[in-house]
């Protein structure tokens, strides 16, 4: 397949579902209080744009933070499950039976210990997205392959020389694979307690403009909130294609 076509496709697909969208609320009519169209949505946006860009650094920053903590946690629990065999047995089981809990619930609970601000905000974003990290970093560890480890052990190599020397390098495709994951999460848990727990952020403008029913400025928040989680997924696939070349060799053609 032509490299040029798709460096491309994402942007001429996102073209042609603004087209068919504008089409759309343009032929029916469809009432911006309902549904705006992709020109009302840049419209506010530029109405709005230093609003917007006020709310959208605060929900940026505040996700940074939680997401920088939830890789420091998930790569240390993931690196003590990936090592232990024990570990992994009593961990995993709890771990997933906590990532079901739907983290909207912790809200309320960390507004009563930490008050409005950023402060539930950043440990939203950290609850919603330590999960993956660990799983990813207790998986590339806990695989490797036993016949690899014995001949490891055999040439003289102690167990955490196997783990340093080979198991963390094996891990890292899955480590940057769950940073891609788990950033979008992280926006996710930022903006949800946002909507309830903050008088910033975009969590907060998408309510103050859904009250005041200006729904282009609502949809003009929520594609800000997008563009920040594509440009750091972007960021994560491209650090990961300088440092992991070698995991990528055979997917480089076609």
């Amino acid at each position: 397949m032509n490299k040029s076509l798709r460096r491309w496709a994402p942007l001429i697909l996102l073209a042609a579902i603004l087209a068919l969208w504008q089409l759309i609320c343009t032929v029916f009519n469809v009432s911006e209080f309902i549904f705006p169209s992709p020109a009302r949505i840049v419209q506010q946006a530029w109405e709005h744009a230093g609003t917007i860009m006020g709310h959208a650094w605060r929900t940026f920053w505040v996700t940074m933070v939680g997401f920088g903590i939830a890789i420091v946690v998930g790569v240390l629990l993931g690196f003590l499950m990936g090592s232990s065999r024990l570990a992994y047995d009593a961990m995993y089981p709890l771990m997933t039976g906590f990532n079901a809990l739907p983290k909207a619930a912790f809200v309320p609970i960390l507004v009563v210990w930490f008050g409005i601000g950023a402060g539930p905000a950043i440990l939203t974003a950290f609850l919603i997205s330590f999960f993956p990290i660990m799983v990813n970093i207790a998986t590339g560890l806990a695989t490797l392959e036993p016949e690899l480890e014995d001949v490891l052990r055999v040439l003289g190599a102690k167990r955490w020389d196997v783990l340093m020397k080979v198991g963390l390098p094996r891990s890292m495709p899955y480590f940057y694979a769950s940073l891609k994951v788990a950033i979008t999460l992280a926006f996710v848990g930022t903006t949800v307690s946002e909507m309830t727990a903050a008088n910033e952020g975009i969590g907060y403008l998408l309510i103050s403009a859904g009250s005041s029913m200006q729904m282009g400025l609502a949809f003009a928040g929520l594609v800000v909130v997008g563009i920040m989680a594509m440009a750091m997924y972007e960021l994560f696939s491209i650090v990961e294609k300088r440092t992991t070349a070698w995991a990528h060799r055979g997917s480089q053609n076609g």
